[in-house]
């Protein structure tokens, strides 16, 4: 459903990762523990030229995950999933195993 949707210029498609709220075990998580904004690309637009022409690519790639701030992002309902549209710089980094 997300492909449907093509960010322009230097804007990122992210799905939003919610952590669990509970242990394998069963125990219930602090909400303060599991608060770890981050999501996951889904799609990205092909970049922006600066004032002098030269092109500047998106950094993050598709399936990236990735670390956003708090508040910002244009909010997209495609289906029945929620999506967040943010520019490449508004991304605060990436997330490795």
């Amino acid at each position: 459903m997300a492909k449907r949707l093509v960010p322009l210029l230097n804007r990122v498609l992210v799905e939003k990762i919610i952590p669990p709220s509970k242990t394998n075990a069963g125990i219930l998580l602090p909400e303060k523990s599991t608060k770890l904004n981050s999501g996951k690309v889904v799609a990205v637009g092909h970049g922006v030229r600066d004032k002098k022409g030269k092109f500047i690519p998106v950094t993050v790639k598709e399936g990236d995950t990735v670390l956003l701030p708090d508040y910002g992002g244009t909010e997209v309902k495609l289906g029945d999933k929620e999506y967040h549209l943010y520019r490449d710089e508004d991304i605060l980094g990436t997330l490795h195993d």
